[in-house]
């Protein structure tokens, strides 16, 4: 089954697939002040008014990466070190259907999973032995969950619950037979990083770095693993994630099978909600596996914006992009991202049902 393979294929390269890579390894970081003497930002002037729809995120240093008690940190979320980062407004939530769907109606914006798919383009980023798919897999398309999957042989076969959906985007986000008709307080998906940067383009925003992401996470805190503390016991009160066997059963201890609308689980200490599972939200950053390792460097890191190259074993074609915050999908036993250090490597034209975005604005953009 030729065809079948290549789907799987072309999914394996959207997916973050575990295969090994080389690459020559980036030591290079970009912060925007690694002095620790910065006069930190913390308060909202006063002059400034609240956007609608965000909070003030108080500038404040706090610990990044994988903490002191987490057994579930990867060698990626490491060495943890601290980082101080300016005050900002967030979004408090992801951005729904409905905020995107003005964006679309205002400009006429067509995303990236809606567009025709040029061959020639695409296999640029892939192996030189790529076979061209079948024209009728050639067309325009997004990675959706397979909800049909019974059992799984390998779990580093990710092709087993995914597949390549044709005419799957926001506005059908199972295919060309579903719709978002009354769903629109759920968190807009099928969204690639260019298609983000679109709306913040539109919108007069921007997407967080990682520092700043994780330093909105922690909320008041400044060293938690979780967005409301280090007790994994409460994680199906507070956020969207996958319970029973992933991933082929599916127990909806939290309430919800699959994405929920935003706000259906508590806010963190300062109002913002599901920062922790429900979709995975894209952020500035480009993905270095081995940024941590390199960054910190016996000082306090100020304002970083990640790594000036990307390097991921999984997928070393393109440069590929932080996604945070886990989503409907993470289950301890795969890939246990329901946590603020947690974090993965996304190809920036790629999209799927359980990825989407929020924004932030700094004041220097409301003066």
């Amino acid at each position: 089954m030729a065809s079948v393979n290549l789907i799987k294929r072309m999914a394996l390269f959207y997916v973050l697939m575990c295969l090994v890579g080389c690459r020559e390894r980036s030591k290079t970081i970009k912060t925007s002040d690694n002095d620790a003497k910065h006069l930190i930002l913390k308060n909202k002037p006063v002059e400034i008014i609240t956007p609608q729809g965000m909070v003030w995120v108080s500038g404040k240093t706090f610990i990044q990466g994988g903490k002191d008690g987490d057994d579930m940190a990867m060698a990626k979320e490491m060495p943890a070190h601290p980082v101080m980062v300016d005050g900002f407004f967030m979004d408090i939530t992801e951005v729904t259907n409905e905020q995107f769907k003005a964006f679309v109606d205002a400009t006429g914006y067509v995303t990236v999973a809606e567009r025709p798919i040029d061959w020639d383009t695409m296999k640029l980023e892939l192996p030189e032995d790529t076979a061209k798919p079948h024209d009728s897999v050639l067309q325009p398309g997004s990675l959706i969950f397979n909800k049909q999957a019974q059992s799984v042989v390998n779990m580093h076969d990710y092709g087993q619950w995914w597949t390549w959906k044709v005419g799957a985007n926001w506005k059908h986000p199972e295919g060309v037979d579903s719709s978002i008709e009354g769903k629109d307080k759920y968190p807009v998906v099928h969204i690639a990083h260019e298609d983000a940067l679109a709306y913040c383009h539109w919108a007069n925003r921007k997407l967080p770095t990682e520092a700043q992401w994780e330093s909105a996470a922690q909320g008041m805190r400044t060293n938690a693993i979780f967005t409301w503390g280090n007790d994994v016991s409460k994680l199906n009160a507070h956020a969207n994630t996958w319970q029973g066997k992933f991933p082929t059963k599916n127990n909806p201890k939290d309430g919800f099978e699959y994405v929920a609308p935003v706000k259906s689980f508590p806010a963190n200490s300062i109002g913002i909600y599901d920062m922790l599972g429900n979709v995975w939200e894209w952020t500035a950053d480009l993905y270095n596996a081995d940024y941590y390792k390199y960054a910190q460097g016996n000082k306090t890191l100020v304002n970083p914006k990640g790594a000036e190259k990307a390097f991921s074993t999984s997928n070393p074609y393109q440069q590929e992009r932080v996604i945070k915050g886990g989503s409907f999908l993470c289950h301890d036993t795969y890939c246990a991202s329901f946590r603020i250090s947690a974090k993965m490597g996304m190809s920036p034209d790629s999209s799927s049902d359980h990825l989407g975005f929020r924004t932030v604005a700094t004041v220097d953009m409301l003066d």
